[in-house]
């Protein structure tokens, strides 16, 4: 991305102290944006999905805030996901089938610019109760969706999240806006040229292990059996999961499972 594309100003004021406090000085601006210029490099370049959740954990540390998600569904309704939610929050919002009712979905499919969450209807009570679960989750009690549509139904969001007081957002929000929506339009950019190629995603490789993991799942047992079969302690057994989720861009392990099964990766 040419250099001209990012204009930074002070690395993100309040939301800086979460971490180490900024100097604020020439010296810092230009480290942030050599840094996001690399991110927006990476992404360019990107094989696969993996790459793609390898640069919205990159993002996150850079901005240093909570998190950071890309999600998107491609013109035949496939959906994807990079990012860094917990597994948990993941598991639960499948779970209770959120997306049905999610305010931040709702609110951007009704919406072309960003949306801080706060300008969206939060007024109903399973809206209240679902924001409350969220933070409790640890997504962060603040929020910025970017939509993004592209061709032939094409839709995705990509969200930047933190947990900390209005003004401090406010401060980021302000100071980051623009380059957001650069990078948000590059992670889409690369997810339709991975669809144009010929698929919806390349196909990922996965290890050994991992694939191990994800057969012994497809074959219906739990992750206890399957990490004995593997002789790994579950802890172990949970990290190749993951690792094999981000690079199929799946939403949970259930998903990853299936996903896996689909692209011929595992035989049961």
């Amino acid at each position: 991305m040419p250099g001209s594309l990012l204009v930074l100003r002070s690395p993100l004021g309040p939301l800086r102290r979460f971490r180490t406090e900024s100097k604020g000085d020439s010296r810092s601006r230009q480290v942030m944006k050599e840094k996001l210029e690399a991110l927006c490099e990476l992404v360019q370049k990107a094989d696969d999905v993996g790459d793609l959740q390898t640069a919205t954990e990159q993002l996150r540390e850079i901005l240093g805030i909570a998190h950071i998600v890309y999600h998107w569904v491609n013109s035949v309704g496939e959906r994807f996901g990079a990012g860094t939610y917990s597994q948990d929050w993941v598991d639960r919002y499948v779970e209770k089938d959120y997306l049905r009712m999610d305010p931040v979905i709702l609110g951007c499919l009704q919406r072309f610019n960003p949306v801080d969450w706060k300008e969206l209807d939060w007024s109903s009570r399973a809206s209240r109760a679902f924001f409350r679960e969220a933070v409790e989750y640890g997504v962060g009690n603040q929020g910025l969706s970017i939509p993004i549509r592209g061709p032939a139904g094409q839709f995705a969001l990509f969200t930047a999240s933190h947990n900390c007081d209005d003004y401090s957002w406010a401060t980021f929000v302000d100071e980051n806006m623009r380059d957001l929506m650069i990078i948000a339009h590059e992670f889409n950019k690369r997810a339709l040229e991975f669809e144009q190629e010929g698929d919806s995603a390349p196909t990922p490789t996965l290890s050994p292990r991992e694939l191990a993991a994800m057969t012994y799942l497809a074959k219906g047992m739990s992750r206890a059996q399957a990490a004995q079969e593997m002789e790994i302690s579950e802890h172990t057994l949970r990290v190749y999961i993951e690792a094999a989720r981000h690079k199929l861009g799946a939403l949970n392990t259930t998903h990853a499972v299936a996903r896996a099964l689909s692209r011929g990766l595992i035989v049961v």
